[in-house]
């Protein structure tokens, strides 16, 4: 990923929490020359003593079959918004606003023990704070055999790539503008992107 200097997020702590937060993205494989992508929610952990992303594919997805002998790209994003230049005070080009970080690593598919492992960490993060969790140690033993129809995986991550474009390059005068140009956009992607630019700059 192409990332200018004044763009680049390297703090290791501040990329695992955008993980945690957007943790939806999309595995990149390639298949006979042509890159094949399969979107699914991505846990970035602790694997044995590495950092890794874990997940999970439906059996019946070929591209699970891609994973191992070569290096898979993960792509997560955040909030993304156009940026109009008539919110700048002088004349310019218009632009887009966007979090995405890249994570690079060799894939193993895991044993049955490590993908419950991946199934229950994964339910108890989106189902524990619910009035009736649905958690994997409850699960009925017919519910939890559908866990042959899912193949787990996980990449050691070797490198990773954060880019923040939040219009760092801009004045203080035209970051208020664009902050409230796009509170007036109206739409819930420039309300997101308005919010995380005014708590990036009171950090």
């Amino acid at each position: 990923m192409f990332i200018p200097k004044l763009f680049k997020v390297t703090d290791f702590e501040e990329i695992r929490g955008f993980v945690e937060e957007h943790s939806f993205g999309s595995i990149v494989t390639v298949h006979n020359g042509r890159p094949v992508a399969t979107h699914m929610p991505f846990q970035f952990r602790r694997v044995g003593e590495d950092w890794g992303v874990t997940g999970h594919f439906a059996k019946a997805n070929p591209q699970w079959r891609t994973l191992e002998k070569q290096e898979v790209l993960v792509i997560i994003q955040g909030p993304h918004a156009y940026v109009s230049s008539s919110w700048y005070t002088h004349e310019n080009v218009s632009t887009w606003n966007y979090q995405a970080v890249h994570l690079y690593g060799e894939a193993q598919l895991m044993d049955e023990n490590e993908l419950e492992e991946e199934l229950s960490l994964l339910m108890k993060k989106y189902e524990q704070h619910r009035e009736n969790p649905v958690l994997w140690e409850n699960l009925s033993e017919d519910t939890k055999k559908q866990i042959n129809a899912v193949v787990g995986f996980k990449i050691r991550v070797d490198e990773i790539q954060a880019a923040y474009k939040l219009s760092q390059n801009r004045n203080s005068t035209d970051y208020k503008n664009i902050i409230d140009g796009l509170r007036g956009e109206g739409s819930a992607d420039a309300n997101r992107m308005a919010t995380l630019m005014e708590t990036k700059r009171e950090e």
